[in-house]
């Protein structure tokens, strides 16, 4: 079951019911939805990752597990990796089946790089759950790389650079390949389309949604963008 420990710190709450019952609490509910490990304090970060699906474990576990994740070692420290992994709020669960929230309990969703990663069609249904999951008046915040990004390396020459945003140089792992781009008109068709009400064009850390600070990153290839329900 979803819950916070009595000092009100985070702690890992495991695999879940497609509905878990969320905490009673005067603050927002904030959601990070397809996370990995970019985190922030007073969040649940959902992801279906082997990292997520190990929050919460002894530190050696941890530890080892980090030794053998080359791709996350390149940025981040074991000690750093570790106190993640035990110190902020999870939910380990397949995006490709929605989100595991109840309907108008979310006040704030954030998805960073992570609708790319999925068939157009596939990309609406998450968007729609998103959609479901927030109150009247709540925010997401979806980032992506900008198509109009890649297009602009593509036509200043950069071309391997420019590929590398729609076909990954060696065979990857599931979802990590990118399988559609957006730029800010199609984004805006498919939030518009999903029921958002207003979606506008943000800056790198800049908009409603909190610990934007925190969250946001890769500025010089990103779309921001906000959509109000």
């Amino acid at each position: 079951m979803l819950g916070m420990l009595a000092d009100g710190s985070a702690r890992f709450i495991g695999r879940v019911r497609p509905r878990p019952r969320l905490p009673r609490s005067s603050q927002p509910l904030k959601v990070n939805v397809g996370s990995g490990l970019g985190v922030a304090p007073g969040w649940i970060h959902i992801d279906g990752n082997i990292h997520v699906l190990m929050a919460g474990a002894p530190r050696p576990v941890l530890a080892a597990l980090h030794r053998h994740a080359s791709n996350v070692r390149q940025w981040l420290p074991r000690d750093e990796y570790v106190s993640r992994l035990r110190s902020h709020t999870f939910l380990h669960y397949d995006l490709e089946r929605g989100l595991p929230l109840p309907s108008n309990a979310v006040t704030y969703v954030y998805c960073s790089h992570v609708l790319e990663h999925f068939y157009a069609a596939d990309a609406r249904r998450l968007a729609a759950e998103m959609y479901r999951v927030l109150q009247t008046g709540g925010t997401a915040r979806l980032c992506v790389p900008d198509l109009e990004h890649a297009v602009r390396l593509y036509q200043q020459g950069d071309r391997h650079r420019a590929l590398e945003y729609f076909f990954t140089p060696t065979r990857a792992p599931h979802l990590s390949e990118h399988r559609y781009m957006y730029d800010f008109e199609l984004m805006r068709e498919l939030l518009r389309e999903t029921g958002f009400k207003t979606v506008e064009r943000r800056a790198y850390r800049e908009g409603r949604v909190p610990d934007l600070e925190i969250l946001d990153n890769r500025p010089e290839e990103t779309l921001y963008v906000e959509a109000t329900k």
